[in-house]
């Protein structure tokens, strides 16, 4: 073949592949620009933008006097963006903006000048500025000089965090709780709300910055609930739990204090002892999780089922002897060493004879053991309380056909050895009890709110039964405040108050040569005409110290009594600003005012309200909403001198 055809005929197959290539590039412009062109904007649009989840505001949980409980207050991380600023407004207010910054934050003036130019020079979009700001401070540094013209003229980049707040702290933290936790966790549906979504477009190092300043859907805050507790209630249970627990260096213990006709819980403490620094703190929720032997404030069951069962009446004489019994291997001993000898049924409640209570019991029941267990099952002693938190403690009550049963179990049932049950649900007996036999179901909320629409109403769902008859529950109720005029808890009867009430000591961990013990005291007040019911519990006290239901529980009791007895307790300090609460009044009783949490009362007005709870809040204020908007009047006068260790209670009102 011709060299020259050759060569030409290799050019032609080139030159058409070429062109072949050509037309593959003509034809994909024109696809991708007529038939494809929303495609690839699309695929563009995802690569540098992208939608963020908004979470919503979490409702707040309120006391029975709509006192924040728990709270969500904003923190913020502030950033700029360096290329989105003018030129000209860059270079004259940069001066005055890193001043500013100097005098807010802890560096220089030029260090700020310096950090701003270089971020400015390497076009950083996404540039650090301070972090964990409270919402003053947020709004101080956005009306800083640049700041101010807002994210897209000024390249203010604000990303806000929501904090969850206790304002009572440790007081109570189990039970208003966290996560899963309290009521925090029982009622997260009503209080977690809806997100919200926001179109936020790709800036630089995998950061992203809001395209606009509305959202593409709006985020559904949270419901609010009301719950049953007294905040201020609460700090004098929490008070009175923690001075025994320290006094007595115990391991843990709890406190709960219930109105007798409604079964609202007023206030519920729980303290447990750090392994570390051996400070008390909310622990664990002892209260309503932790089931265990009663001891002797089980002998209140044991006679009113006696009672119920016609097997005795609280005249009927018992030999208690020596203070001493044998049954079978085992020996029933009183803590009166040389014995009671011959004493009423009412007298052995009186002053806790065990030797009586196991004889009142084996010597009535020993020959049907299950009408004894039949009679505590009736009276819903096996029966969780189901109170609205998670975590609530099975109770115990012993069958005759349980493997375990021997011919000790029922006397020693009697006086609450072998039974177990949680503080709340001993409470919730005798609650019953100071309710003429009507047990009322323990509850913890009042109502969900939105806004100031009562969305679910708790109050109404008030469940009774009867654990006794009336003329049962008046017999037991005489000795009840017999035992604290003249029984096991008379070091606590003072004239003027008058509580009704039962000890409890009960040795735990009985293989130790030495043991440990559970003391308590479970009763109510006033005597009689009962308002709140109210049990502490002592676990693990140092027994060289001393392990007594009637010295290590009871005088909790008394001190809680006696604020709510009283209604006016003594004040020896300053009057707080004026407010429609109590707190001023609760807390005076204890604490001198210190000028260290002395400040002055911020003004409010025009706020709305969730910048006005965060502004209240970060000056130690508590705050109680009374309508929606802004406020347009508060409780305490702007420049009035407050103490803010005592938490005050600023109402607002809100147009």
């Amino acid at each position: 073949m011709d060299p020259e055809k050759n060569i030409l005929k290799r050019f032609y197959i080139i030159l058409a592949g070429f062109g072949l290539f050509l037309c593959l590039i003509v034809y994909k412009l024109v696809d991708i620009q007529f038939f494809k062109d929303e495609k690839y904007k699309e695929l563009a649009q995802r690569s540098t933008s992208k939608t963020f989840t908004i979470e919503p505001n979490r409702g707040d949980i309120y006391d029975a006097e709509l006192n924040l409980l728990a709270t969500s207050i904003p923190h913020y991380t502030i950033r700029f963006d360096a290329v989105t600023v003018d030129d000209r407004l860059f270079q004259e207010k940069l001066p005055a903006l890193a001043d500013s910054l100097s005098r807010m934050l802890p560096r220089s003036r030029s260090y700020y000048i310096n950090k701003l130019k270089k971020a400015r020079n390497h076009e950083n979009r996404y540039l650090f500025i301070a972090e964990d700001l409270d919402f003053l401070d947020y709004k101080r540094i956005s009306k800083f000089p640049i700041f101010r013209k807002g994210p897209f003229s000024g390249g203010f980049i604000a990303e806000q965090k929501l904090v969850r707040e206790n304002p009572l702290e440790e007081k109570g933290r189990r039970t208003i709780g966290y996560g899963i936790v309290g009521l925090e966790g029982a009622y997260n549906e009503y209080l977690n709300g809806l997100e919200g979504k926001r179109l936020k477009q790709k800036i630089a190092n995998g950061q992203w910055k809001p395209i606009n300043d509305r959202n593409e859907i709006e985020p559904v805050d949270g419901m609010d609930v009301v719950s049953t507790i007294d905040a201020n209630l609460q700090d004098v249970v929490h008070r009175a739990l923690l001075e025994q627990l320290e006094r007595y260096d115990a391991d843990h213990g709890c406190a709960i204090v219930m109105d007798v006709k409604t079964g609202a819980i007023k206030a519920i403490s729980n303290l447990g002892k750090s392994k570390t620094s051996g400070n008390y703190y909310e622990k664990r929720n002892y209260a309503i999780y932790e089931s265990q032997e009663p001891g002797s404030t089980f002998k209140l069951m044991s006679l009113v089922a006696a009672l119920e069962d016609d097997k005795v009446d609280t005249s009927d004489i018992l030999k208690t002897g020596n203070g001493s019994y044998k049954l079978y291997d085992r020996w029933v001993r009183d803590s009166e060493k040389k014995g009671y000898g011959d004493i009423s049924v009412a007298k052995a409640l009186e002053v806790s004879s065990n030797v009586g209570f196991a004889k009142l019991i084996d010597q009535n029941y020993n020959d049907e053991p299950e009408r004894f267990v039949n009679r505590l099952i009736n009276m819903g002693l096996n029966e969780k309380t189901d109170v609205q938190i998670k975590g609530e403690g099975t109770p115990r009550i012993p069958q005759p056909n349980d493997a375990d049963w021997s011919g000790t179990t029922l006397p020693w049932m009697s006086f609450g050895y072998g039974v177990s049950l949680t503080p709340l649900q001993i409470l919730s007996f005798y609650n019953a009890i100071a309710n003429d036999g009507v047990r009322v179901k323990p509850r913890l909320i009042k109502e969900i709110r939105k806004g100031k629409t009562t969305v679910k109403d708790f109050s109404k769902k008030i469940v009774r039964s009867s654990v006794c008859s009336s003329s049962t529950a008046h017999k037991v109720q005489n000795i009840l405040n017999k035992v604290v005029r003249s029984g096991t808890a008379s070091n606590i009867h003072e004239k003027g108050y008058d509580l009704a009430g039962k000890t409890g000591t009960c040795k735990v961990e009985y293989w130790r040569s030495k043991g440990n013990y559970t003391a308590s005291f479970a009763g109510y007040f006033p005597a009689d005409e009962p308002k709140y019911s109210c049990i502490v519990v002592v676990n693990k006290p140092d027994p060289s110290k001393g392990y007594y239901g009637s010295q290590v529980a009871a005088p909790a009791f008394k001190r809680i009594a006696k604020v709510l007895y009283t209604k006016k307790p003594r004040v020896e300090t300053i009057r707080l600003a004026k407010t429609d609460s109590l707190l001023d009044k609760t807390f005076a009783v204890y604490d001198k005012i210190s000028n260290e949490h002395m400040t002055k009362m911020p003004d409010l007005t025009g706020m709305n309200a969730m910048d006005a709870i965060a502004f209240a809040k970060n000056r130690g204020l508590n705050v109680k909403l009374i309508g929606q908007g802004k406020v347009i009047k508060q409780s305490i006068k702007p420049g009035t001198k407050i103490n803010t260790k005592y938490k005050p209670i600023v109402n607002l009102i809100l147009s």
